[in-house]
């Protein structure tokens, strides 16, 4: 296979490599790496925001100049979809591999235990933040959860924000996972990251209706092949057709137009 040359390397605000896909910054690793990012933060107390990225993001991001610019500020913009760790690996990244939000949650719940790392479930809909962290704590014995939180649906008057935000600094969370559907997590993340100190704040969106067992993750072998799109669509057809059978194909014409390797 040919590759092309990487014309879109970039690094993200924490210095990870990164590679620009229609301007948003998606950093170059695979899990592993992105689990040693994390804890490396935490040693260090150093706050940042992760943003799981897959291609609605990416486009949601084209319309948003607001929302491409937290991109820019995140410690990791992890590839979700399978697209940008194709289109990675073309660019010459072979080591690139997918980081979703729900195999990230699970791969730091199991680093984290021996560091003692707590977490922070915040999003969601009224006792799901509550049935994930439960979940979680059966599946990995010993894990410190030091609290869940599912805000308001609409707006937050300031003195509301202000108290969810001390609750989750005074709990001491080292990892707050933000439910919060993409972009109002990323907005969140930005307004809050300052907030937090030393947290690693990660917006997994629907990782939390998967822990909390309202939806169905799509079969291994699905995830592999690229084909989870596939089963979340079947799954919730009338919520998802716009972003899967209207903005995947203008993703793949714009990359396209742009060339694969050189300002995509």
């Amino acid at each position: 296979m040919i590759h092309s040359p990487d014309a879109n390397q970039t690094v993200t605000a924490s210095g990870t490599p990164a590679t620009r896909v229609l301007g948003v910054p998606v950093s170059t690793v695979n899990m592993p790496q992105a689990i040693a990012v994390v804890l490396s933060w935490l040693r260090a107390g150093k706050a940042h925001y992760i943003c799981v990225r897959d291609v609605h993001g990416i486009m949601r991001a084209q319309d948003e100049t607001e929302l491409l610019e937290i991109h820019d500020h995140a410690g990791l913009v992890t590839p979700d979809g399978m697209p940008l760790v194709w289109l990675a690996r073309w660019r010459g990244h072979g080591h690139v591999g997918r980081v979703c939000g729900a195999d990230l949650v699970a791969e730091l719940c199991a680093a984290s235990i021996e560091h003692g790392i707590g977490h922070y479930f915040y999003g969601g809909k009224p006792g799901v933040a509550e049935r994930m962290a439960a979940a979680l704590m059966a599946r990995f014995p010993g894990l410190k959860v030091v609290g869940t939180n599912t805000p308001p649906f609409g707006a937050m008057s300031a003195e509301e924000d202000a108290a969810h935000t001390a609750e989750i600094t005074a709990s001491g969370a080292g990892i707050v996972w933000v439910g919060l559907s993409t972009p109002k997590q990323e907005y969140w993340m930005r307004d809050h990251v300052d907030r937090i100190p030393g947290a690693t704040l990660i917006g997994v969106g629907a990782a939390f209706d998967f822990y909390a067992g309202d939806v169905k993750r799509a079969p291994e072998w699905m995830h592999h092949r690229g084909l989870e799109w596939l089963h979340r669509l079947a799954s919730e057809p009338r919520r998802l057709w716009r972003r899967y059978l209207v903005l995947a194909p203008k993703f793949v014409l714009m990359v396209g137009r742009r060339g694969l390797g050189r300002g995509a």
